[in-house]
C-alpha cells in the first residue's frame, strides 16, 4: 500500500477501482483523515474472504494498492463481481468491481 502524498485528507474515503471492469489488474484506493487500523479486503458474491490487502495500523494520507485478480494462494480468480471492503475505526465502506479474463 502506497501513501499517495503527505497531507491527510478530511474524511474517510473509498474510490471505485480503475479500470472497472478490469482483466489483469484493478487500483483501488482510500483515504484515512487520522492514523487508523485498517483492514481491506477483495470478497466474492458468497460473501467469501478471497484476499486480506490490509489488516494493520496505518497512517493518515491517500493510499492506493493494486489488485492482480488472485487470492490469497496466488491463484488467479474466475471472472464474476466482487466487492471490496474496508473498515477503519468506525467508518466501513464498500464498492463493487468486475473481473473480466
Amino acid at each position: 500500500v502506497e501513501n499517495r502524498d503527505g497531507q491527510a485528507p478530511e474524511s474517510y474515503s473509498l474510490n471505485q477501482n480503475y479500470p472497472n471492469p478490469f482483466n489483469n489488474s484493478t487500483l483501488l484506493s482510500f483515504s484515512l483523515p487520522h492514523s487508523s487500523f485498517v483492514e481491506l479486503e477483495i470478497i466474492d458474491m458468497n460473501g467469501r474472504t478471497v484476499k486480506v490487502f490490509v489488516n494493520e495500523n496505518m497512517a493518515a494520507g491517500s493510499h492506493e494498492l493494486r489488485w492482480d485478480g488472485t487470492n490469497e494462494l496466488g491463484e488467479v480468480m474466475p471472472s464474476g463481481v466482487y466487492f471490496y471492503q474496508i473498515r477503519a475505526d468506525d467508518f466501513t465502506a464498500s464498492k463493487k468491481l468486475l473481473l473480466v479474463k
